[in-house]
């Protein structure tokens, strides 16, 4: 039992990651109904935004309090990088709006890959040591289990981003508008609604959300690359697929679940027989279940094209 709460603990704080990658991809497919596969490169320049910080700023942070240092790394990484996402809409998606769908994923994939390999030519390929925003200690007196601060501190935030994130989308006029968006994009415009506006917005609240799981994950691990973006990407994907795209609730429930089946399966390999080396296919196996037994995912709702 304490080794299954360990696992279960394990895949929680991974899992929390996943949510926060999946609800970008949630959110822009909700609003235009495409999945921007450059996401998860967004994921990665956040850690590599925190990373620069620290080597600008290092003084200036170690005479900080730590949370205090974490919060300003935060922040000043989720809006370059929320910046970075309007651009990128600006830039790649928004003439290609009224297109072919596949017009708009080969871009994405584009755009995706152009991200990867600057980021190669401008940071090097081999991996650097992220450093110890959060202190990666393990908390004492939590019986024969191992928590670390770091764990708690990931967990935390990605319930106070999710917190906030729900109370954007439904509490505000901008979350009202992108509801109306989602919906019906002819009636909203008709309503008075800005659709360039909230579009931009979508993306750039997005890749703010990937900027600070970007940061958590490479907090958690310790180490960041230009290619880092990419299995975390894809699993967020199959996350916000799982708990049904376009619905948030469900992004961060399929993120969660990804994460604790994902450690499970690596923490009982032996009983499963399935190798611990093969846990990152576990998230690509449920993706092809959930297509072909439940395509809308758990939360999702089926929706009927008129013709």
């Amino acid at each position: 039992m304490e080794q299954f709460l360990q696992q279960l603990l394990n895949g929680l704080f991974q899992g929390s990651i996943y949510a926060l990658i999946a609800l970008g991809y949630t959110m822009v497919y909700g609003v235009l109904r495409f999945i921007n596969f450059a996401h998860g490169d967004v994921f990665m320049l956040g850690a590599f935004t925190a990373y620069g910080m620290n080597k600008v700023m290092g003084p200036a942070l170690a005479s900080m309090p730590w949370p205090v240092a974490l919060i300003l790394v935060l922040l000043v990484s989720m809006v370059a990088c929320a910046a970075l996402g309007i651009l990128i809409e600006f830039l790649a998606y928004r003439r290609l709006r009224n297109g072919p769908r596949l017009n708009v994923l080969i871009t994405a994939i584009g755009v995706s890959l152009f991200i990867e390999y600057s980021a190669q030519l401008l940071f090097g390929a081999t991996q650097r040591g992220f450093p110890a925003l959060i202190p990666r200690e393990a908390i004492a007196n939590t019986g024969g289990l191992t928590i670390s601060v770091a764990q708690v501190i990931v967990l935390v935030t990605t319930i106070l981003l999710l917190v906030s994130l729900r109370f954007v989308v439904m509490k505000t006029k901008m979350g009202l508008a992108m509801r109306a968006l989602s919906l019906n994009p002819t009636a909203s415009t008709l309503m008075g609604v800005n659709n360039s506006v909230v579009i931009s917005f979508t993306f750039g609240l997005g890749s703010a959300l990937a900027a600070a799981g970007g940061i958590l994950y490479a907090s958690l691990y310790g180490g960041i690359d230009p290619f880092m973006g990419i299995q975390p990407g894809l699993k967020a994907f199959v996350a916000a697929v799982l708990g049904g795209i376009g619905n948030i609730p469900g992004a961060a429930l399929g993120g969660l679940l990804i994460g604790i089946t994902e450690t499970l399966v690596r923490g009982y390999s032996d009983k499963v027989g399935i190798p611990s080396g093969y846990s990152d296919g576990v998230a690509f196996v449920i993706l092809i279940l959930i297509l072909i037994f439940k395509p809308s995912g758990l939360l999702g709702k089926v929706e009927r094209e008129k013709v």
